[in-house]
């Protein structure tokens, strides 16, 4: 059989940068050429960014896409690379579209191209939109109707874009009735729990089904709330793995196939969904046999925890880097969510880049400062602490605040500082919030959920202190200092409002209420059925009513990593004026 030696480029992207992207794109190319690559691929939209938004609805900004996948072409083809096909995900329109109800105006679609000789020799686009979670692509694009297939060294390889996996029907049946030996998927698919065992047995399955060996190319990086883990995969027609790539790495996969020639006379017609074959030849005759045969290589799996843990790294490295911001500012309260929020602030950025400030009143108990000490002696950090005791008796001193007033004063004079300290000195706030807090409004306005981002606002509480756990426990395995002091981990957790106060005083212990919210929240469970899972029907309704009336709060929340299938923001969408309460049946 024909060989076919594959570049897989798994790489970041970002939304806008035109000329960077197409910088890397240049770069992985000479890379992949140097390794005798002989097809050479690229995420979902590479060239824009991935995902672009209303950009897409901005005919400058599609124009700009269409301009640089030409300059790309005409580039590589100037540096000596045009005789080496390159797939890149880019931003393209319909041509000669007409205004159509119900469709995007300007008609634009998430599209491929195959580069070769100085230009676009095939373009394409995703033929499945997805609109659900985080994906509005009915709002942007239109979809493709055609199966491209490229031939390359005697190889026909019919190509898809991301979602035409996903969903069954179109391209992948396509590509067996198209007859073609390899199907080559460039995907822009965002990280989510168990999201890596999901994908697998998906790209098994649709190998089986397209009849072929099958690649499925996934980007790596973050774009404001979502993170890329990478991991993409390449498997037998069978459905067994030939490769698999590192997940949270950039880097390029490139391995040797063996693949069935490509018939005598190229496919033609209409196949399956109605969609039509858009055949290229590129090169007829198979390569001449060579030996030194590329695997790619299999690389291993990352724990639940350390999977989690690296998605919430990336999202803040990712975000802070491609917003201009080098340094973070993290107010420590000794608690479990500052400090792990530190932790991963130091390892996204390094610890020179990280500044904690201690802000105590009153209320806080000295081993609370103490544990922020020794976050920072621990972590290396920079370090500050400055009392909010003066600022709070003068505002005391002139309002005479009582109460859940005078507890909130105390979080937003943090929050006051800590926004004062970002304009002086260039930090970004990072809000430490976590999933658990922000379903139930467990936060204060203005207070401890200012800032610019929020690494852990995806994360429940219960899974804060395993994650923790596990960083710690990382760090010894490595002959590491564990970041996170023990008594920030097993003391009982507290905002330090008032005299005594812990969490449980408002709140029921958190594995019982992660389990209510994981079923409210991320499945959308009713009250009754959640009753029906084994909780008490009181705290059931009182944990809903929580729930809904903390709709403006979360609204008014930073942006943050989504590691969850449901995520607050893009993928849950409910109305801050709401009647409907839950309520379970007696």
């Amino acid at each position: 059989m024909p060989q076919l030696r594959l570049a897989l480029n798994q790489i970041d992207s970002t939304v806008g940068d035109l000329a960077g992207n197409a910088e890397a794109v240049v770069h992985w190319t000479r890379h992949s050429a140097e390794q005798g690559a002989h097809l050479v691929a690229f995420p979902e939209m590479v060239l824009t960014g991935y995902p672009v938004e209303d950009l897409a609805l901005r005919s400058s900004f599609v124009q700009a896409s269409r301009d640089a996948l030409r300059a790309l072409a005409e580039r590589l083809r100037d540096e000596g690379f045009g005789e080496l096909p390159v797939v890149v995900g880019y931003l393209d329109r319909t041509e000669e579209a007409k205004p159509k109800f119900g469709q995007p105006a300007g008609a634009p679609r998430n599209a491929g191209a195959v580069l070769y000789r100085g230009e676009a020799v095939l373009t394409y686009s995703k033929h499945h939109l997805p609109n659900y979670g985080v994906f509005d692509e009915f709002r942007y694009f239109v979809p493709g109707e055609t199966l491209p297939v490229v031939r390359v060294h005697g190889v026909d390889v019919a190509l898809a874009i991301c979602e035409d996996l996903w969903q069954d029907g179109g391209r992948v049946p396509a590509t067996r009735s198209a007859g073609a030996g390899l199907l080559l998927s460039i995907n822009a698919s965002p990280y989510e729990q168990n999201k890596d065992d999901q994908r697998l047995e998906l790209v098994r399955k649709r190998a089986q089904e397209a009849g072929c060996t099958t690649a499925y190319l996934a980007m790596i990086g973050g774009q404001d709330e979502l993170v890329f883990d990478g991991d993409s995969i390449v498997v037998d027609k069978d459905g067994e793995v030939i490769a698999r790539a590192p997940q949270f790495a950039e880097g390029c996969i490139v391995l040797d196939l063996e693949l069935p020639a490509a018939a005598p006379v190229p496919p033609s017609g209409t196949v399956d969904d109605g969609l039509r074959i858009e055949h290229v030849t590129l090169s007829e005759e198979p390569l001449p046999a060579y030996e030194g045969e590329l695997t790619g290589g299999y690389a291993e799996r990352l724990d639940d925890d350390e999977e989690v843990y690296s998605a919430l790294v990336v999202g803040l490295r990712a975000y802070a880097a491609k917003n201009g911001f080098s340094s973070v500012l993290i107010g420590l309260s000794g608690g479990i969510d500052s400090a792990i929020t530190a932790a991963i602030a130091c390892d996204a950025l390094g610890a020179q880049n990280v500044y904690g400030v201690a802000m105590p009143s009153r209320y806080s108990s000295d081993h609370s400062i103490g544990d922020a000490e020794e976050l920072a002696r621990r972590t290396g950090l920079n370090f500050r602490t400055v009392p909010i005791a003066p600022m709070f008796d003068a505002y005391m001193g002139s309002l005479g605040l009582t109460g859940l007033a005078e507890e909130n004063l105390q979080s937003r004079l943090r929050g006051t500082m800590l926004m004062a300290l970002s304009n002086q000195e260039g930090h970004i706030v990072l809000a430490p919030g976590n999933k658990s807090e922000l379903a139930v409004g467990y936060s204060t306005l203005y207070g401890d959920s200012v800032g610019a981002y929020g690494p852990i606002k995806d994360v429940y509480k219960t899974a804060i202190f395993r994650l923790a756990k596990w960083r710690n426990r990382a760090a010894q395995e490595r002959g590491q200092t564990p970041p996170i002091p023990e008594n920030s981990i097993s003391k009982p957790p507290s905002a330090e409002l008032r005299p005594d106060q812990v969490d449980t005083d408002s709140l029921p212990d958190y594995p019982v209420l992660d389990g209510i919210l994981e079923l409210y929240v991320d499945r959308d469970q009713g009250a009754d059925t959640i009753v029906a899972a084994g909780y008490d029907r009181e705290l059931v309704t009182k944990t809903l009513r929580m729930v809904d009336t903390a709709e403006y709060k979360r609204r008014q929340y930073p942006p943050g990593t989504k590691i969850s299938a449901k995520g607050f923001g893009k993928d849950r969408r409910l109305p801050i004026t709401n009647r409907w309460r839950e309520s379970a049946a007696g």
